[in-house]
């Protein structure tokens, strides 16, 4: 029986021996990434650095990266799909390629983790007009010994780009026979070595990088030789609870209890790291989340027609989350805020439950159907999941046009599809000349609020697209238009001075004590990168920025407002 811990340990010392520094994993809310709505995989957080910026502890470099998938989501309840996993990764920018980056993966799986390779399998990029077969991965794999090599197309040997533009190239996947003859992918080595342009074109990188994945959960239920995820140490604490919880076994109600882990565990990390419940972006996911588990626990535990689900029903199951992941600061740091979170969101959500009830009520008053499209607000303005619905309406002897229902669920999750591809038009990221304008402003906005409201100030989040920048600090009330204008004033009289941008980089801890600002709540690895903007500003950042803040033009604060409890909010713009 291998933990989750002794693999995470064996993979940064494997990839440590072979010179790779150990980042750490970022937040779930991509920093200054306007581009996707989670961190969904290892490389979101290292962007900059896979299109040329270098990196302060060098080309090597490994780490677990906490993630969120939400294209997925209807998916989840089967054996192995999640939306909040651990991706095991290590990274080469502009340094080792495909004959190091397969003979490095060859070797942990069968000398770390003892697999022997008849049981291991692979795929290689088979080429087409617009790249060549991989003939090096597949060299590599035969001098390895590796006898099973199949070559497959784009659709399934060959990584992005995110959008419409940007990094992207072949790769080569790596699959092992579970107990039950199946082959199970257990790793991805992504080879990024050309740019798609906007007409097309695969122009091949400056900088190729090798980009890897190995899902922990995945492989923790291959070589524990499970063929269930959620059967793993990582999922059967919070399986158990739930057992526990609803007087009911695990066995005969695997789907439900696989949604209610699945989503709980997903709140709890995306409450940790500064996601609020709402009605749009990443606080509609968390909602979400949170009702579907809610009626799902409900159900399981007979509480019929969902009157009073209780604002705590989901609080039993958060300790065993705790139990689990003991290595995470940023839970045990929020853990009362995470409890009120999702305390809160439950009292809500009895309210709108009851409100949807008298909505049910008027639809059926004196009728014996209900349209499809009636059924569907039901679902979308009240949170009731169809089974719920059709349960009320057998009671009621009403009738539910499901054809149509079905119609309009098809509509909406196209248009949420098209919704989140449209997240990532701009490329892995929008690094375009107003991003950065307004990226290098939030430095010059964080230190103004600072100077205006006081040093206790802290940046807890930004969000940058290229229309307009949103900075998230701690404040206790709403700012007055005096300290509005102010703030607005000493932004543009430090642009108007025309101050230089230099990059240093150095070790965490002299940063912290040079007075660099950092993000509250970030992790940030031993070696970082920090920005000055004269004498004015100096923060701990990835980048990138203008050389010069006359560059950035105009700043003009549009809105101010409240973000959460303690928490407010600026929206602004470059002109």
């Amino acid at each position: 029986m291998i933990t989750r811990k002794e693999l995470i340990k064996k993979y940064l010392e494997f990839f440590q021996s072979k010179n790779h520094q150990v980042i750490p994993s970022a937040s779930l809310v991509p920093a200054n990434d306007p581009t996707v709505l989670f961190t969904t995989a290892g490389m979101h957080p290292l962007v900059p650095f896979l299109i040329g910026q270098k990196h302060p502890l060098g080309k090597r470099l490994c780490g677990i990266q906490k993630c969120i998938r939400t294209t997925d989501i209807d998916e989840v309840g089967d054996e192995t799909h999640h939306t909040f996993f651990e991706m095991l990764g290590n990274w080469s920018l502009g340094d080792y390629w495909k004959k190091e980056a397969v003979e490095f993966s060859f070797e942990f799986l069968t000398e770390v983790l003892k697999i022997p390779k008849e049981k291991i399998s692979v795929t290689c990029f088979k080429g087409d007009k617009d790249a060549p077969k991989d003939e090096e991965s597949e060299k590599t794999w035969k001098s390895l010994g590796i006898k099973k090599i199949k070559f497959l197309g784009k659709e399934d040997n060959w990584w992005g780009p995110a959008g419409e533009t940007g990094p992207c190239g072949p790769d080569t996947e790596m699959f092992i026979k579970d107990k039950s003859g199946k082959e199970v992918e257990i790793w991805n080595d992504v080879f990024m070595q050309y740019h798609k342009t906007k007409d097309g074109k695969f122009e091949p990188l400056k900088q190729k990088n090798v980009d890897t994945g190995m899902g922990v959960e995945r492989t923790l239920a291959i070589l524990n030789n499970l063929d269930d995820n959620y059967q793993t140490e990582v999922w059967k604490p919070i399986i158990e609870e739930i057992e526990l919880y609803c007087g009911k076994k695990y066995k005969g109600n695997e789907k439900p209890m696989r949604i209610i882990a699945d989503h709980v565990k997903a709140a709890v990390f995306l409450i940790a790291d500064g996601v609020e419940p709402s009605n749009t972006g990443r606080g509609y996911v968390l909602r979400r989340l949170m009702r579907r588990a809610i009626i799902k626990l409900g159900n399981l535990k007979g509480k019929k027609n969902v009157y009073g689900f209780g604002s705590d029903l989901l609080i039993p199951i958060v300790d065993s989350i705790y139990s689990i992941y003991q290595d995470y600061k940023e839970l045990k740091e929020n853990k009362q805020r995470i409890l009120g979170v999702i305390r809160a969101e439950g009292e809500k959500f009895d309210k709108t439950v009851n409100n949807g009830l008298n909505f049910f009520d008027k639809l059926t008053k004196n009728k014996k159907n209900i349209s499809g499209k009636d059924a569907f607000l039901l679902y979308q303005s009240y949170g009731f999941p169809i089974e719920l619905t059709q349960e009320l309406a057998e009671e009621n002897k009403v009738k539910i046009d499901i054809k149509e229902y079905e119609q309009e669920l098809k509509k909406h999750q196209e248009l949420s599809r098209s919704a989140s591809a449209g997240i990532f038009k701009s490329g892995l990221a929008d690094h375009s000349d107003k991003t950065i304008r307004l990226h290098t402003a939030t430095h010059l906005l964080n230190e103004a609020l600072r100077k205006v409201l006081g040093e206790e100030v802290k940046q807890r989040g930004s969000n940058i697209t290229p229309e307009r920048l949103r900075f998230d600090f701690n404040f206790p009330r709403k700012l007055t238009d005096k300290e509005i204008k102010e703030v607005e004033t000493l932004v543009n009289k430090k642009i108007k001075e025309g101050l230089e941008i230099k990059r240093n980089e150095m070790e965490l801890k002299d940063a912290m004590t040079s007075g660099a600002q950092a993000e509250f709540g970030m992790k940030y690895p031993d070696r970082v990168s920090v920005y000055s903007i004269g004498n004015f500003s100096k923060e701990i950042c990835t980048g990138p920025h203008v050389k010069n803040t006359k560059e950035i033009g105009k700043f003009k604060i549009i809105k101010e407002e409240s973000s959460a409890a303690g928490i407010r909010r600026i929206k602004a713009v470059v002109e």
